[in-house]
């Protein structure tokens, strides 16, 4: 479904999806929660180098867009990973250590429309 250098027209947008309840329930500091997405986006556009979308996106510097998401547990984040690992998307989970927990995951720069109808039960990260 989305394959790597899809190369589809529309604008590249890198989504970050982010554990809510690490935040509202768990009583992560704010600012330890944005360094996770921040660890997880850097580390899917790494593994994600050589990707004609990836590339192109890293050319406009100054216009990139991303979209973080909220998932509300480790469970739901778990299981979005395993949708995108079995419908072709890459991205990177990111578990943070040495407490092996996973706490969020970014795609790959994606054309919009390719990736946004697997993650449309997620809602803006608030």
């Amino acid at each position: 479904m989305a394959a790597s250098g899809s190369g589809t027209p529309g604008r590249l947008v890198q989504y970050v999806v982010v554990r809510s309840d690490l935040v509202h329930k768990l009583s992560w500091p704010l600012g330890a929660v944005i360094t996770q997405a921040c660890h997880a986006a850097t580390a899917a556009i790494h593994l994600n180098y050589a990707d004609p979308d990836t590339q192109q996106y890293l050319t406009e510097l100054d216009s990139m867009h991303k979209v973080v998401l909220q998932a509300p547990d480790q469970d739901s984040l778990s299981s979005l990973s395993e949708t995108l690992t079995e419908g072709g998307v890459a991205h990177k989970l990111w578990i943070e250590q040495p407490e092996n927990i996973p706490t969020c995951l970014a795609l790959k720069p994606y054309p919009k429309e390719t990736v946004q109808p697997l993650l449309r039960k997620f809602k803006l990260f608030k």
